[in-house]
């Protein structure tokens, strides 16, 4: 009897405490998800009641469809590059800001204020960065790199949407780098100096190694909110010049909700599932392994 008010009083306790967070996720993750694969076995056009089923016709299309291939090589390669970026420069950034500067809070609260704006409002602001205030810039220094929008360009737009996202989500990762750095031990860095040594080798060989957990979520969380990006892309470019800069997400949107194909949406994006769980879980289970071995 004990041990049944004991399991009894448990699961009251569980369902106190984490049932509405629980009932939550299965309502709003786990169940669209579900229905959203169904979805991919149907022939359903986003707006009428039929959803006629069509099995693996819609994952055939898929493979296909070379403008959903394009845009997620040139998903990958905006992945690749603004992952590199915006933690190479939250890390700087991170080491600078935890260094004992004048003024280091109010600098950390600046840097983190891009990621506080949405993404479409950045876009347009951005937008007429590039657009008129670089070429204005430009005419006036006589700059040829500035002489037109970057964003009329196809390789203009593309670093735009780089330096953006870089600027965006950067101040959000220094937070964590700054959290990485303020948890090593003073001690273990005191031992160090007094062994002689210096700057570069304390952070090379106490710092990053004991940053490791630091790294592995800054870089998962950069990697998929990269994967994800959508507002930005529409805001800031529209997928153009010539859909030169139309990722994966905004190439899913059009096919779902303006060529009324929602099935064949949903096959994409399953895929762009699929392959960013991929690289996060290739990802993490390296970072784990280093955070073992440090």
């Amino acid at each position: 009897m004990k041990a049944k008010e004991s399991f009894g009083r448990k699961c009251g306790t569980f369902l106190i405490f984490a049932g509405p967070a629980v009932i939550s996720f299965v309502l709003v993750v786990i169940i669209p998800m579900i229905y959203g694969v169904y979805l991919t076995f149907t022939g359903w056009d986003g707006f009428t009641n039929a959803k006629p089923f069509v099995g693996l016709t819609n994952y055939i299309a898929v493979f296909q469809d070379g403008a959903f291939w394009n845009s997620l090589w040139l998903t990958v390669k905006y992945v690749a590059l603004s992952v590199v970026f915006i933690n190479a420069l939250a890390f700087a950034l991170a080491y600078l800001l935890t260094s004992g500067i004048k003024g280091q809070n109010f600098l950390r609260a600046g840097f983190f204020t891009p990621n506080l704006i949405g993404g479409i409002v950045l876009g347009y602001i951005w937008q007429f960065i590039f657009s008129r205030v670089m070429v204005d810039l430009g005419n006036v220094i006589s700059l040829p790199i500035f002489a037109k929008s970057w964003l009329s360009s196809p390789g203009g737009a593309f670093a735009a949407l780089v330096i953006v996202t870089t600027w965006q989500y950067s101040g959000y990762m220094l937070l964590i780098y700054i959290s990485g750095f303020v948890s090593v031990p003073t001690d273990l860095l005191e031992a160090a100096r007094i062994d002689g040594a210096n700057a570069s080798q304390l952070t090379r060989y106490i710092r990053m190694p004991m940053m490791v957990p630091a790294f592995v979520t800054c870089l998962f969380l950069s990697i998929t909110r990269c994967f994800k990006v959508y507002d930005l892309n529409l805001s800031l470019t529209a997928g153009g010049p010539y859909d030169s800069t139309k990722l994966a997400a905004m190439h899913i949107y059009t096919q779902a909700f303006e060529n009324h194909q929602y099935g064949l949406g949903q096959a994409e994006a399953l895929v762009l599932f699929l392959v960013m769980g991929i690289i996060a879980f290739i990802q993490i289970s390296m970072g784990k392994s280093k955070e073992v071995e440090a």
